[in-house]
């Protein structure tokens, strides 16, 4: 034991990302909960403080074009574009996952060719995902064929408008193949949509390099935007001239305030754009992404990698024989930022575990979730996290 704790404070002392902790509000608990909900950047109770005392108390309405919110949802969208390795001018920032996810689907199916009228859904997507998915197919006329995405190249055929994938299993933390999996569904002539909730801001996604078509995400999570931030809606530049929302809004037409009865989409990513966007979150948002300033993503990457390896070689050495067990994949190209480890009476043990500073979560019945974000997750805290679930469950047990 005491070996692995003196590895954890020698790795801690080698890590190039360990400043980056200075930049969050955290407090002596372990938190392995990034992947839910981030922690708060320091810097952003001031930044909301002058948005609510100067922006909106004295300016008011001048706001929308004196402190730029108007043009908000395109500029905090190039602003994680480069995290998820998007060109500027093809992201959107508004509404939540699950509207992004129905825009993009119904989309995806308009852009299709003709004649096709199947649906592909990852068969263990995150459940609001598949709700979407089966009411967008009811509206548009198309079913659903529920897949396991390694099987999605061996399914995918000239009857497929568009298939809807996630980039990491929520429950697992697996990752899955991104590129070979685009390049099965657009060599069969279909969209591809990917979901980035558990991705983006934890691994390199390469949405234009591998040319995905279309793909929404979170940023309440690895991003850090605060609860209920409001999420991102990416949209190809070849797309963008064809992209025919399901949800035309005033402030997704060409000419917003001319108030016309007729819809004239605008140019670009921004008719993904509906309503009057969320202003308050989305510049608590902006202020958050400020932490990735001189953040390589492959950099949070490599320490992703070395702090889950890390966390399950303490807990194979610290855990009672049997308690426990991994669902995350062991190899690399198939693991995203989480472990996960099945427990026959994980709710109690997880209740333990928070109630001794060490915050994860779980998904019923049986899976103990630990996400680690590499920007403020340091080695011993990985340690401490296993020793004391070894702790916790002998004690349960007990």
């Amino acid at each position: 034991m005491s070996d692995l704790r003196e590895r954890a404070l020698a790795l801690d002392t080698e890590d190039a990302l360990a400043p980056l902790r200075e930049r969050f509000t955290l407090d002596d608990t372990v938190y392995l909960d990034g992947n839910s909900l981030g922690a708060l950047p320091r810097h952003v109770p001031a930044r909301m403080q002058e948005v609510l005392t100067r922006e909106w108390g004295e300016l008011r309405i001048r706001s929308w074009d004196e402190s730029g919110w108007w043009t908000a949802p395109e500029r905090v969208g190039d602003r994680i574009a480069p995290i998820v390795g998007a060109a500027a001018g093809q992201i959107v920032v508004g509404d939540s996952t699950s509207v992004n996810v129905f825009k993009a689907l119904v989309a995806a199916t308009r852009l299709a060719p003709e004649g096709r009228d199947e649906i592909l859904v990852d068969a263990r997507t995150f459940p609001t995902d598949g709700y979407i998915a089966a009411s967008a197919a009811r509206m548009t006329g198309h079913r659903i064929v529920p897949v396991a995405p390694a099987d999605v190249p061996d399914t995918v055929g000239p009857r497929t408008a568009a298939v809807l994938l996630n980039h990491v299993d929520y429950r697992s933390g697996r990752l899955h193949d991104l590129p070979g999996l685009t390049a099965a569904v657009r060599g069969a002539g279909a969209l591809a949509v990917w979901d980035l909730c558990h991705s983006a801001g934890a691994l390199p996604v390469g949405l234009d390099e591998h040319g995905v078509d279309l793909a929404v995400g979170c940023t309440y999570k690895y991003l850090n935007g605060g609860p209920g931030s409001p999420a991102y809606l990416y949209v190809a530049e070849r797309h963008q001239a064809a992209f025919d929302s399901p949800l035309p809004g005033w402030t997704s037409h060409a000419d917003p305030f001319a108030m016309t009865p007729g819809y004239t989409p605008a140019p670009g990513a921004v008719r993904g754009r509906v309503g009057t966007p969320d202003i308050l979150s989305m510049l608590a948002l902006e202020a958050s992404l400020d932490v990735w300033d001189g953040v390589r993503i492959d950099a949070v990457r490599a320490k992703s990698l070395a702090l889950t390896d890390f966390f399950l070689e303490c807990v194979e050495a610290y855990a009672p024989e049997g308690r426990v067990t991994s669902v995350t994949p062991a190899a690399h190209a198939e693991r995203g930022s989480q472990v996960a480890l099945r427990c026959e009476d994980a709710e109690p043990v997880m209740a333990e575990l928070i109630a001794r500073g060490v915050v994860g979560d779980l998904r019923r019945p049986d899976v103990l979730r630990f996400g680690f974000t590499p920007l403020y997750v340091g080695f011993a805290d990985t340690e401490r996290a296993a020793r004391v679930l070894a702790d916790v469950l002998g004690a349960v047990a007990a």
